[in-house]
Formats: structure tokens, C-alpha cells, sequence
């Protein structure tokens, strides 16, 4: 007796399908499971076994061989306990066929035959509805899948209600509620009127930040604000944020209500921490600010190897893994705020202050960051310790939603013409830009007084065409030149 069951294993942040068949025949008394399944995969036997007897059921006295299909493909994790007991149940004709019909089943099986939700539910549900299936899976009415375009979900508690195949299948709701978390206020923050435009600046256009400067100067402040004058997210970058954290085993549901995610990783991270990676592989501290911001703290104390994995994702916006069974691509676009001191003691070039470091010191200190990482970053700005009079002024400061206002004009202006600027390049960029005759000449001259790289040059064209958006001007002008090329810090 065989029975099939649709199910699907998760490859970076995509469930891929898998095929569940299982084979009762006569012979010794056995539960083999074939198909590249890991530990806990094969753990799945034991819990199957006691899941099925405890609803109830008949484990089959004679020869169980499950294959999961395809082999080559590896699975892991503990979802494949649903559709193992379920192909077992239809094989033995103690469950009709027609619960498996049209149907994908995922979910780990308590011991008593409960049925839990695994990591990873909105891939799985993204699957199902690709393949036109309804999900088999534990939940209610409303679950981390909602806003899965044309997914129907048959909720389970147990596995005794596989014995009524007839059971309703509920549609899932498709529109997203919206956030209320606004996060801090940007009017929290004292002075720092450089900082605060730069922070426009780089929500306006996509932009990557340095802030350089003393201990106590409020760039942590700044860097965890920059989240709440960012554009809301889309439904789309909802549910793509969503199963980056699902898959990862976290709460998706800030990011399905359209919260930013803002994540910061002590600089003690390793690469795979930071980038992703282990086994079973799951998404890093990249992956999980997608569509968000990461702060990196103390900045050149991140491991070399570290910092340097971060330059694709910069670049491109996704990172890819190369494994031995395989390519895993995990989506990575995320606005980096980064922050340093300017010196190992922290008070290089400060007024109060006098610096203890050796010249070599200091060199060596900004050396562990490296020229290419640098190199992807737009917006480097020195921030000082805000004065006294500064911190306990009652004037009223700018709010997060004024600014977001102006962020988000600046954003319309960018998508009428293809997009925000730090996506640009090459002749698309030119063309955005429509850079006056003056305009040209003067990123000539700055290219050559600062020595600026083919992508210094690039970046330094994509943040003046930002600050135009900001001032609503349809050209660049010098002015806006000599703007971007001022925040190239690093450059000169």
C-alpha cells in the first residue's frame, strides 16, 4: 500500500516543494526514512510513532519505508511530521485520500498529536499558493500567512481531524494591517542639524551612513531614527521582510504590520552571524534588516572577514552562499548606518577633550576598515558632542513626521523617474541626474582635488541627485555637486 503527500523543505528563504511517499508493505517491522533528510528529519519516526498511536491509530505492524522526494535535494527540519504520519495514515487506509488532495502539510507533531507551527509558515504558504494547494498546517483564522495572494488554510489541532477531509478550508485575508509603532521621535534629538539632513539625505535616496565621532555625541540616537522617516513599507516588502524572519524562526509580525526592521549586532559577530549561514542555514543580521536599516556600532571592531562579507549585499542587495550541496541567495537591501569613534581613545580632534593616541594608533584604528567597504558608503559625516546650552534648549525641534513628509515627496519624484538614486547607475544615472553644464565641471574639478574612485564618483552623482529630489529641483546643479562630494569625507 503507497500514498503521496505534497510538503516543501526550506532553501534559503523559499520553500521548495517536496514530495512525501510512503510505502506499508509485508516483512520484518520497520520505519525507514530515505531522501537526505537530517537529524531531525529522522527524528521524525519517533515522534510519528507516538503522535499516531496517542489519536488514537494503528502504527502499522509491517515494513514502513518513507522516501522524501526529490533525494538529491536535502531537507531539514521538523515539518515533515505532518505529512509523514498523513502519508502513512492514507497508506494504511485509516485516513481518506482526499485529506492529501490539493493539499500541502507541514508542521511537527507533539508527542499527544498535536499539531505546531514550524519556521518558516509564510514560505510555506507563499509555496502553497504557487502550486495552487491549501496549506495543512496548525493555526486559526488568521496566522504570519495573511496577505498570501489566493491561499486557502486548512487549520489543524490534532491529527484526528485528518479524518474529516471535508472540512472547510478558510481563505486568508489579503489585506495587511498597518503599523502604529513610530519608534523614537527625531525631535528627541538635540542640535545635530548636519546629522539629522544626513539622515534625510539617506531615507530619501536609499543612502549608506558613517557617523565619526567622540563617545557621548548621540550616534546610536541618530542611527535609531533613521527607521521611523523611512517611506512605509509596501505590501510586497511586507512580505518579503516577513519570511526573512519566519524562516529565521522570529516574530514576523511587526513586519507584516509594516514596521522597519532595525537591527544591531554587537561587532563581536561572526560572518555567518552577520551574513548568514551555519547548518541548516538560516539568514543573518543582513538578511534580517531587509528593507530596513543595520547599525553597526564601534565599527572598526567588526572582524575583518565580517566587514568585508558585507560588500555584496551593499553593492547588489542580496547576498549569496555557496555551499556544497548547493547556491543559497538570501535577500539583503538595507540602509547601513554605521558608526565610529575617531580614534581608539575616542577623542581625536575633540574640543574638551585631548586625544591620548599615538599617530600610528589612530592610522591603524581607521585602517581596519578597509577602502572597497568605504568605498560603498555615500554619506560620511563628523558628529560632535552636542553644547549644554543645545541639550537644554526649549526650542522645539523638527519632527520624525515633518521630515518624513519631505522624504516621501523626494521618494515620488525618484519612482516618476525609475526609482530611488542609490539603485542608479551608468547611463541611467546620467540620465536622471540632467547635470547642468556647471554641474559637470564642477564634479570634474572634485573628482580630481579628492581623488575620487570610478565609484566614488558614482555615489557622489546619486547623493546630489537626491538632495535635488529634496529640493524639488528636476536638474543638478553645482551646488548640489559640491553637497555630495562634501559628504565623501572618506575620499579626501
Amino acid at each position: 500500500m503507497q500514498a503521496a503527500v505534497m510538503t516543501a523543505t526550506i532553501v534559503g528563504v523559499e520553500a521548495v516543494p517536496v514530495e512525501v511517499q510512503a510505502d506499508v508493505s509485508s516483512g520484518l517491522p520497520g520505519f525507514t526514512v530515505v531522501g537526505l533528510g537530517d537529524t531531525a528529519v529522522m527524528e521524525a519516526r519517533d515522534r510519528v510513532r507516538s503522535a499516531v498511536r496517542a489519536c488514537g491509530f494503528e502504527f502499522p505492524n509491517a515494513r514502513v519505508t518513507v522516501n522524501l522526494a526529490p533525494a538529491p535535494l536535502r531537507k531539514h527540519g521538523t515539518g515533515f511530521d505532518l505529512p509523514v504520519a498523513l502519508a502513512i495514515l492514507i497508506a494504511t487506509r485509516q485516513v481518506p485520500s482526499a485529506s492529501a488532495d490539493g493539499a500541502m502539510a507541514v508542521g511537527e507533531l507533539a508527542l499527544d498529536g498535536t499539531v505546531r507551527a514550524v519556521p518558516g509558515m509564510i514560505a510555506f504558504g507563499l509555496a502553497a499558493s504557487r502550486a495552487g494547494a491549501r496549506l495543512l498546517a496548525a493555526g486559526g483564522r488568521h496566522g504570519p500567512w495573511d496577505g498570501v495572494p489566493g491561499l486557502s488554510h486548512r487549520p489543524l489541532r490534532r491529527l484526528t481531524e485528518l479524518r474529516h477531509p471535508d472540512a472547510a478550508a478558510l481563505p486568508i485575508a489579503t489585506t495587511l494591517t498597518a503599523g502604529t509603532d513610530e519608534g523614537p521621535d527625531l525631535a528627541d534629538v538635540r542640535g545635530q542639524c548636519h546629522a539629522k539632513r544626513t539622515l534625510e539625505i539617506a531615507a530619501a535616496g536609499g543612502h549608506n551612513v558613517l557617523f565619526i565621532g567622540p563617545p557621548g555625541a548621540g550616534k546610536t540616537m541618530l542611527a535609531r531614527r533613521l527607521p521611523g522617516i523611512l517611506p512605509p513599507l509596501t505590501d510586497a516588502e511586507r512580505l518579503e521582510t516577513a519570511v526573512v524572519h519566519s524562516v529565521a524562526g522570529l516574530d514576523e509580525g511587526p513586519a507584516l504590520a509594516g514596521v522597519r526592521p532595525f537591527r544591531g549586532p554587537h561587532h563581536t559577530a561572526s560572518v555567518a552571524g552577520l551574513v548568514g549561514g551555519g547548518s541548516p542555514p538560516r539568514p543573518g543580521e543582513a538578511s534580517l534588516a531587509h528593507h530596513g536599516v543595520l547599525f553597526l556600532d564601534e565599527l572598526p571592531e567588526f572582524g575583518p572577514a565580517a566587514l568585508q562579507a558585507l560588500r555584496q549585499p551593499l553593492e547588489d542587495g542580496y547576498l549569496t552562499l555557496v555551499r556544497a550541496e548547493g547556491k543559497i541567495r538570501y535577500p539583503a537591501r538595507f540602509n547601513l548606518v554605521a558608526a565610529m569613534n575617531p580614534c581608539p581613545c575616542g577623542f581625536f580632534g575633540d574640543d574638551v577633550r585631548r586625544c591620548t593616541c599615538r599617530a600610528g594608533d589612530v592610522e591603524r584604528y581607521r585602517g581596519r576598515i578597509g577602502g572597497p567597504l568605504l568605498d560603498r558608503i555615500d554619506l560620511c559625516v563628523r558628529v560632535e558632542r552636542p553644547a549644554a546650552g543645545a541639550l537644554l534648549s526649549d526650542d522645539t525641534a523638527e519632527t520624525t513626521a515633518a521630515v518624513r513628509e519631505r522624504v516621501l515627496a523626494a521618494r515620488e519624484r525618484a519612482a516618476a523617474r525609475g526609482g530611488e538614486a542609490a539603485r542608479l547607475s551608468g547611463a541611467a544615472l546620467l540620465a536622471s541626474c540632467e547635470l547642468t553644464l556647471q554641474a559637470r565641471r564642477q564634479l570634474e574639478v572634485s573628482a580630481s582635488a579628492y581623488d575620487l574612485s570610478g565609484r566614488g564618483i558614482t555615489r557622489a552623482l546619486r547623493v546630489a541627485r537626491t538632495i535635488a529630489d529634496l529640493e524639488g529641483a528636476a536638474r543638478v546643479s553645482p551646488l548640489h555637486v559640491r553637497d555630495a562630494v562634501s559628504y565623501r569625507m572618506v575620499d579626501r
